[in-house]
């Protein structure tokens, strides 16, 4: 018997609101999308709204009932997959006391000098809170854009904010709070903070690292399962969402733990690669597993008995909506009389990225030699630098613009393979990539991806869609409709796949050995340019 789910995928400029029938597949029924604003407000901070999340969740869920015979009263559960590593600080009713910080802020410099950046270091983290960290949660808090160094930054710098918080929150929970009145964390979110003890019979806050970095104990909210019912709808919330009151509330996850699991690729051993706005590489594994000198770490996502083995890129598709924005002109006629292609109506084009895609195809692989870093908001994977930053290298005089977006492309992919290639030096990656989200919409960037990397990229139904995939999916296993996360891939067959063309081997070996010295090359100039 087929049920009906509303997920929502909440990403960094905008939530999307899915409906989904769940029988046989995870059939997508309809969707709508509100965008909201991410603040860039200096020194490396970015934050948002959490009241524009809100709003924006009331709007699509409304619209979705428009577009569908399907009646609020037939809805079997809700749930999230969102960004993660938010830092949300909220009163006692659940009331933002400040906007949040996003997981992209990396204010927080001297918070991590005071804590971690002292003393002997392995990996840029001092040898005693690093061991004890380790020991309780498998991983460790040493990146600026960590949440407990953003907590701590609140302390430091709004004092009078720091004393309103009554909870700390990631952002799904937030939105949980604001359906339920209920307070509570998935425990993806709570290992998000780098604060959850991990080992086995203890699965809780750990006192000791919160002790590390001075953390309030009572700003900690419960831990659920990404499975798990959270709450259900309150009358309130059922008035302003157009929901049905006492509709369930399901914990799901943050976009590393449930990407994956949307991409049908959950079972121990699959290797996914997502690329959004953010982009990574996460594999499943059976143990925790970190790697300090490469910022890889093995994360607790919404399966119980696996981690994700997770290297992140902070700008991956960021990096195209750039080059679109800012050198896509005339001169490679993306823009007609200032009209954009898709809107004219003589075009065969129907969006902006499609005529793209036909340009860059357009370029033999290798750019014309050119190359791209996507370090365009600082690094993390596989070497963490806030000085990072984006380059066009080795451009000559035959250079065009058309070489430089397939540059952008190439060099996405580029450094996806390097935390690919770091990934292996722990365990085995699969032959057989699941490839999702906007990039995986083109063609190219697909053979691209499977040339660069040397695996096989298959794609599914809707790539952009596949966090409120598994969403629903948290659901469907809360409900008992789906056994549990590795059996998600036979609701979620691929439909493409791309295997790797030997013909372009050799330049991508030569451009990506450049492309991974130029960060070697160019450390000490970000940071006397950036630092």
């Amino acid at each position: 018997m087929a049920i009906y789910v509303i997920a929502y995928d909440v990403g960094t400029t905008g939530m999307k609101t899915c409906l989904f029938e769940i029988d046989k597949t995870i059939k997508p029924v309809a969707n709508a999308y509100g965008a909201y604003n991410l603040y860039m407000v200096g020194n490396g901070g970015a934050e948002q709204d959490p009241e524009e999340w809100w709003g924006a969740m009331c709007t699509t869920t409304k619209e979705l009932f428009t577009k569908t015979d399907i009646k609020p009263s037939q809805i079997a559960g809700i749930s999230f997959c969102s960004q993660a590593q938010g830092l949300v600080l909220v009163d006692k009713e659940g009331n933002p006391v400040r906007r949040a910080m996003s997981y992209m802020d990396q204010r927080a410099k001297e918070e991590l000098k005071k804590y971690m950046a002292y003393g002997i270091q392995i990996a840029g983290a001092n040898i005693v809170p690093l061991l004890k960290s380790l020991i309780a949660t498998g991983a460790v808090a040493c990146s600026v854009k960590d949440p407990v160094y953003k907590y701590k930054w609140v302390e430091a710098n709004e004092p009078e904010n720091y004393k309103k918080t009554y909870k700390w929150l990631d952002v799904k929970d937030f939105l949980i709070t604001r359906c339920t009145e209920v307070f509570a964390m998935t425990k993806d979110s709570a290992f998000a903070t780098l604060l959850y003890d991990t080992r086995k019979g203890k699965e809780c806050w750990s006192k000791s690292v919160a002790g590390i970095f001075d953390v309030n104990m009572d700003h900690l909210p419960d831990i659920v399962k990404s499975t798990d019912v959270v709450g259900k709808v309150t009358a309130k919330a059922a008035e302003q969402l157009g929901l049905a009151e006492g509709t369930p509330v399901f914990g799901g996850g943050g976009d590393a733990s449930l990407i994956g699991v949307g991409a049908g690729s959950g079972a121990l051993g699959d290797t996914h690669i997502y690329q959004g706005t953010s982009g990574w590489v996460g594999t499943v594994v059976e143990k925790q597993l970190v790697d300090t000198s490469a910022m890889i770490a093995a994360i607790v996502g919404a399966d119980p008995d696996t981690y994700n083995y997770f290297a992140e890129l902070e700008t991956a598709g960021k990096c195209l909506e750039w080059v679109r924005d800012h050198l896509c002109l005339d001169e490679i006629g993306i823009f007609k009389e200032k009209l954009d292609v898709a809107e004219d109506p003589e075009t065969e084009y129907t969006s902006l990225y499609e005529y793209m895609t036909k340009v860059i195809n357009e370029v033999p692989a290798g750019a014309g030699g050119v190359i791209f870093t996507p370090w365009l908001h600082g690094n993390r994977c596989p070497f963490e630098d806030p000085n990072a930053a984006g380059m066009f290298f080795n451009i000559s005089i035959d250079t065009g613009k058309s070489q430089m977006l397939r540059a952008v492309i190439e060099g996405v992919c580029f450094h996806l393979n390097w935390m690919l290639e770091a990934q292996n030096k722990k365990i085995k990656t699969s032959d057989t990539i699941r490839f999702v989200g906007g990039g995986a919409l083109s063609d190219v960037t697909c053979q691209i991806l499977a040339d660069i990397t040397g695996k096989t990229v298959e794609t599914v139904n809707r790539p952009q869609d596949i966090g409120a995939v598994g969403a629903a999916a948290m659901v469907a296993i809360g409900l008992g409709v789906i056994e549990n996360v590795a059996k998600v891939k036979d609701f979620v067959p691929a439909v493409k796949t791309f295997k790797p063309n030997k013909a372009n081997r050799a330049v991508y070996d030569k451009n990506y050995e450049v492309f991974k010295m130029l960060y070697k090359n160019n450390k000490d100039s970000f940071k006397a340019l950036n630092g």
